[in-house]
């Protein structure tokens, strides 16, 4: 949400910023005249991602639990194919949320296009009047600690319990390899396939715009590429179950089946963050590539790819920790309780192994670490 939101600040100029500051504007006065005006346009937007990324979860409901009245959709498609195995139950609790999520989507449409990303470091910035402000500066101070106090107080509290735990005994299974190298060949599959979609749209988009001068038919690609935060991974997830059942291929395909809906889920934050720098990089170099006859993988490698190299890699590199940490669709797939890392760490969760559950838990946020900086720093090179 906010590397969406930094666009808006983006757009405020050094004008505007000096002019403010020949006015001799407060802070709360910067907010209403300046800043709120530009964050206006881009704030629907993102509440509606963040809710539809809300409204679907499911692994923390999941973990916590709460009974009855605490359960979801999303919880209660998962108990009626691994507990009840009612797949009629299973498919009309997901058709009543796919309705919900698509309606939802479909009702504030207009704001779900995509948007220019940034990396929030523009000079623009610099230019604001109360930068020398303490008590800004003392309350940006505050928010910022309180959110890492409450992001920060659990991880630390992990570290903890798993560095007391029984590590030596959880790191020497064998178990705990096989499933952190499936978790790690689903997160490969997963990003490369989302990659690939997510560069076809992007240029295909970019073609659409640069040569057909197709604005709206750029948009609704898109948008269509976005789309599938309208559809939750579970409810995929249970389309995909009910036809290996049919087929009788639960077992061959449970992998493959994982990485789409996991590329399915990340699809939406790659075209995010390539689409815009793709289309920019043609709109600044489509003369210049058709004058020295660049073209396809020769313009893509000497052109675009320096380009979007590195918005690409940190996309890459979120879509591979997420892939990897993802345990929704693995345990609706999952029948031996050791498919995945994370479904691992659920089953040591309900068998009350707290100690080895503690461990196993801190050996996937490194592995989730140590993954995402691997993708990020060796694309971004």
């Amino acid at each position: 949400a906010v590397r969406l939101l930094l666009p808006a600040w983006d757009q405020i100029t050094s004008e505007n910023w000096r002019t403010a500051s020949t006015l001799g504007m407060s802070s709360p006065q910067l907010f209403r005249f300046i800043e709120w005006p530009a964050l206006s346009a881009f704030l629907p937007g993102v509440i509606v991602i963040v809710f539809l990324l809300c409204f679907t979860s499911f692994t923390v409901v999941l973990t916590l639990g709460g009974g009855p009245a605490a359960t979801t959709i999303e919880v209660a498609i998962y108990q009626a194919l691994r507990f009840e195995f009612d797949p009629a139950q299973a498919a009309v609790l997901a058709l009543a949320q796919l309705l919900l999520c698509a309606g939802t989507a479909l009702l504030l449409i207009r704001w779900m296009r995509v948007l220019t990303q940034t990396s929030g470091r523009k000079s623009d910035s610099r230019a604001r009047p109360d930068t020398g402000d303490r008590a800004g500066k003392l309350f940006d101070f505050g928010v910022i600690g309180l959110c890492g106090l409450f992001v920060f107080t659990p991880v630390a509290a992990l570290v903890v319990s798993g560095l007391q735990g029984p590590v030596a005994a959880v790191l020497l299974d064998t178990d705990l390899w096989q499933a952190a190298a499936r978790s790690l060949g689903i997160a490969l599959m997963a990003t490369s396939l989302a990659g690939i979609i997510a560069l076809g749209i992007a240029s295909t988009a970019r073609f659409l715009i640069l040569e057909r001068r197709q604005k709206s038919a750029k948009e609704g690609l898109l948008l269509a590429g976005s789309l599938t935060l309208a559809f939750p991974p579970m409810v995929i997830g249970t389309g995909f179950f009910l036809i290996s059942l049919h087929l009788e291929a639960v077992d061959t395909i449970t992998l493959l089946m994982i990485a789409v809906v996991n590329a399915l889920m990340v699809l939406p934050y790659i075209l995010r963050s390539i689409a815009p720098v793709l289309i920019d990089s043609g709109q600044q170099y489509q003369k210049l590539c058709a004058q020295l006859g660049l073209s396809g993988w020769h313009r893509f490698c000497q052109v675009d790819w320096p380009m979007i190299r590195k918005p690409a890699a940190f996309s890459l590199a979120l879509g591979g920790a997420l892939s990897f940490g993802d345990m929704g669709v693995a345990a609706l797939f999952d029948t031996t309780g050791h498919i995945t890392l994370p479904v691992m760490l659920y089953q040591r969760m309900s068998a009350y192994r707290f100690d080895e559950a503690a461990v196993t838990a801190l050996a996937l946020v490194l592995m989730c670490v140590a993954l995402f900086w691997i993708l990020d720093r060796g694309l971004s090179r």
